[in-house]
């Protein structure tokens, strides 16, 4: 299914979903051959509307096929599953939940279209209402004491209203994703379905034959000396636009341009007198009144085609063909109970068992120690270690530390095992992340790899590389964005270890712990005599 074709049926599902149309929003998804976790997301959010309870679980355990760590998945389908009393089944999907919040407070799904936060205290509050469901108030109301704890949210008068209502031993409705509230596409993604004409309209241009007396029509024929060729003024078909005079924002979305900047024209004229146009790569609106046409031509000697504007041009490789997809990785195993054996404990399946003297904990956040650390590395004769992992963490080492009792130092910080951990570095200059070589030798201590005191280390995971070989290297050149379940997405200056060639034009690779496949157009070697190494 093509990409545009997607696009144009979840654009037309969403604007159906705003005018509370389910039904033709529905009928508008279910055209989709190819859906992705999103689309199957706003297809349960339709069902739940018109009724159809088990029709939604299905679209909801298809959404975590597709992405096994969507948190806001697992909580919409625990509700649901409350609704159908399948507390067991509830229960774990609420564990799931707050597993893949990452010890967060909040997520903001904004970035993936979804204009909703989902916060931690709200997936202890579903909890708290599966145990009620269960008849284990007293389970109820720790979990929701837990959650008042939380940060973020308009959760006071809600948990307060819920300890009431636990006490009164009542039974808590779940909490839902709002009704209008479905994800939706890129704005920009949209804004390119409408079809523009490249090429224009013909144009009928009367030309003359010196010393010929035919006159009318004829044939094709080849060109001959002396044949009239028309001149066209560079200016007259151009897109770009020069300031006469500087100009100064004075409303939304009006940008602020220097006299005689050049502009490329994006729009067309409005009724205001404004036009949107494109200046040092941000786009706005300038008055069509002080936009003079600039001739862009360039000399017969010149091959340069790129206007000094600030507009980035892009790959000037043609578009690779796509290899053969590959299938998406399987979702999660649901966690299933026997009927003699009783439910977990939410606090125990999600956070270590407290003693017996101290007060239960249920979330953590690892980077609260940051600070802490900070100030210890301003002490005499140690470096400052800053790690970047899933989150930043900083301790302080003595100048003769080597690496491998770095290494040792920072697993132990993490939680992880040392021989799962890579740590790589940026030599001064270059953005190309190299290992941190030697495991204790002599001329192998942080003191090699610091400056100033200070060094930054980036850690990762070796489990996605497990028995896998590194090619070599290479920097990314652009944002590249997945297409599909199979592709690697990564931004520009990220690093990316090469894996191996699909083809001609397509690699396998691997960056943030991801593994996929991405154009070679979009990355480049910057050093082919980098090593690898063997301790890290």
């Amino acid at each position: 299914m093509l990409y545009t074709e997607l696009l144009r049926l979840w654009d037309g599902a969403v604007q159906r979903a705003d005018s509370q149309d389910w039904v033709g929003a529905l009928s508008q998804l279910q055209q989709i051959s190819e859906p992705t976790s999103r689309t199957l997301f706003n297809t349960a959010s339709a069902q739940l509307m018109l009724g159809q309870l088990h029709l939604a679980l299905k679209a909801l355990d298809l959404t975590i096929a597709k992405d096994e760590r969507l948190a806001v998945g697992f909580f919409q389908r625990a509700a649901v599953m409350m609704q159908i009393d399948r507390l067991e089944e509830a229960l774990s999907d609420c564990i799931w939940a707050q597993k893949h919040m990452r010890g967060n407070t909040v997520i903001d799904y904004r970035q993936l279209g979804l204009r909703f936060k989902l916060y931690s205290w709200q997936v202890l509050y579903n909890a708290a209402a599966v145990y009620c469901r269960m008849g284990q108030w007293e389970q109820a109301r720790e979990v929701l004491l837990s959650a008042s704890q939380e940060r973020g949210g308009v959760r006071g008068g809600n948990i307060e209203a819920a300890l009431d209502t636990v006490l009164r031993e009542e039974v808590l409705a779940p909490l839902l994703v709002p009704d209008n509230v479905v994800f939706r596409p890129r704005k920009q993604d949209v804004e390119q379905l409408q079809q523009r004409d490249f090429l224009g309209k013909a144009k009928v241009i009367s030309s003359m034959i010196p010393n010929d007396d035919f006159g009318g029509f004829e044939p094709l024929r080849l060109q001959k000396p002396g044949f009239y060729e028309p001149k066209v003024d560079g200016a007259q078909d151009s897109r770009y636009m020069r300031m006469r005079v500087p100009y100064m924002a004075r409303g939304p979305q009006q940008l602020t341009v220097p006299g005689g900047a050049m502009v490329f024209l994006f729009g067309e004229q409005d009724r205001d007198g404004m036009a949107t146009v494109i200046y040092d790569g941000q786009r706005g609106l300038l008055p069509m009144s002080l936009l003079d046409p600039a001739d862009v031509k360039t000399s017969k000697g010149k091959k340069e085609n790129r206007v000094p504007s600030g507009i980035p041009l892009p790959p000037g490789l043609k578009p690779p063909t796509r290899p053969q997809a590959q299938p998406s990785p399987a979702a999660p195993p649901r966690v299933s109970f026997s009927s003699d054996t009783p439910p977990p404990s939410y606090s125990t399946a999600t956070h270590a068992p407290p003693s017996a003297s101290e007060a239960p904990q249920y979330t953590e956040n690892p980077a609260r120690d940051q600070h802490a650390d900070e100030a210890q590395g301003a002490e005499a004769g140690s470096v400052l270690v800053k790690v970047h992992f899933t989150y930043t963490v900083a301790l302080s080492v003595p100048l003769e530390t080597t690496n491998r009792e770095i290494k040792d130092c920072i697993a132990q910080k993490l939680g992880q095992p040392a021989s799962q951990l890579r740590l790589r570095y940026k030599q001064h200059g270059s953005r190309m992340l190299i290992p941190l070589g030697g495991e204790g030798g002599p001329g192998h201590t942080v003191q090699d790899v610091a400056e100033a005191g200070r060094v930054t280390l980036w850690c990762q995971k070796e489990d996605p590389l497990a028995n896998r070989s590194i090619l070599h290297q290479m920097v990314a050149l652009y944002d590249y964005t997945a297409q599909g379940p199979e592709d690697l997405e990564f931004s520009e200056g990220d690093t990316i270890d090469i894996l191996g060639e699909v083809n001609e034009v397509w690699l396998e690779g691997h960056s943030a712990g991801n593994i996929g496949i991405f154009p070679g157009c979009f990355a480049y070697r910057e050093n082919a005599n980098i090593t690898q190494s063997s301790g890290l």
